[in-house]
């Protein structure tokens, strides 16, 4: 499959595509202008600033939505009010990079060091009530986080691992019994991911130029190919969750001139909504 090019390079560096009904559509970052893009029925970007770092979001059931910023985490009220939360920690070194949110309404999201240093990053996960764990250490780009349709796994990337790992999930003891569900040679590099409703999971590999997909065994079964490398992060969309909306960067590819901008494809498989943040 050969996704589209459905915008322009309306990105620096964008990443985390969200698909809701509740908020219009897709929804998606320029993580380091610090922006939240909204895909309108026309085609056209509308283009929100929310702090340094827009890292990752995800919509609140009672609107809005919850963003991971530079160092921790917002609330975005329906009509548009943000609050930022206090920071979570005080490295400037260390920014938010992605995330999701688990079965239970919980939102997690993850860290690295902007030069990426081994081990200083670490996943945290936001309460309903406002209250931050720190859930695991020693990461150093904290990547694409999504649960299995029935909630009792979650697929995880550490892009420095060059692997996806897979967790089992329980609302009481979290992500346990950590292995590997797919291992790439040196260069694959799995940034965002996202799990659709057969419980495949759909990988963007940063610097290929595809997307994989992976059946719930580990088993490559599909490939999608983009028409820029630096392939960041993709999600189910669309009217009937069938569309696969893939967000790219234009970083260090001032030579590109598609670089940046939003693609997307029929993949015929649906995916799931968007679970969202309980608080």
């Amino acid at each position: 499959m050969r996704a589209e090019q459905i915008t322009g390079p309306v990105a620096h560096h964008a990443e985390g595509p969200v698909w809701s009904p509740a908020w219009g559509g897709l929804r998606w970052v320029d993580m380091l202008a610090g922006d939240v893009l909204a895909l309108a029925a026309d085609g056209s970007v509308r283009r929100e600033h929310v702090g340094d770092v827009a890292a990752a979001l995800r919509p609140r059931r009672g609107g809005g939505a919850v963003i991971g910023v530079e160092r921790g985490f917002a609330l975005q009220d329906a009509d548009g009010t943000l609050v930022h939360l206090d920071p979570v920690w005080d490295d400037p070194s260390i920014r938010m990079n992605d995330g999701g949110c688990d079965p239970d309404g919980r939102f997690w999201c993850g860290s690295m060091a902007y030069d990426q240093r081994p081990g200083a990053a670490s996943l945290y996960r936001l309460d309903p009530d406002g209250s931050v764990s720190r859930v695991l250490g020693d990461v150093t780009v904290s990547n694409g986080l999504d649960w299995s349709p029935d909630g009792s796994l979650a697929y995880y990337n550490d892009t420095a691992t060059h692997r996806v790992d897979v967790f089992d999930y329980d609302r009481d003891t979290g992500l346990t019994g950590r292995r590997p569900f797919v291992t790439f040679d040196d260069d694959g590099n799995p940034d965002g991911l996202t799990v659709d409703s057969e419980g495949g999971v759909w990988v963007a590999l940063y610097g290929s130029g595809t997307v994989h997909r992976y059946d719930a065994s580990g088993r490559l079964d599909a490939v999608v190919e983009v028409a820029t490398p630096q392939v960041t992060a993709c999600t189910l969309g669309g009217p009937q969750l069938d569309q696969l909306f893939v967000t790219t960067s234009a970083e260090g590819r001032d030579d590109d001139p598609v670089a940046g901008s939003l693609f997307r494809v029929d993949v015929g498989m649906r995916g799931r909504p968007a679970r969202e943040f309980a608080g």
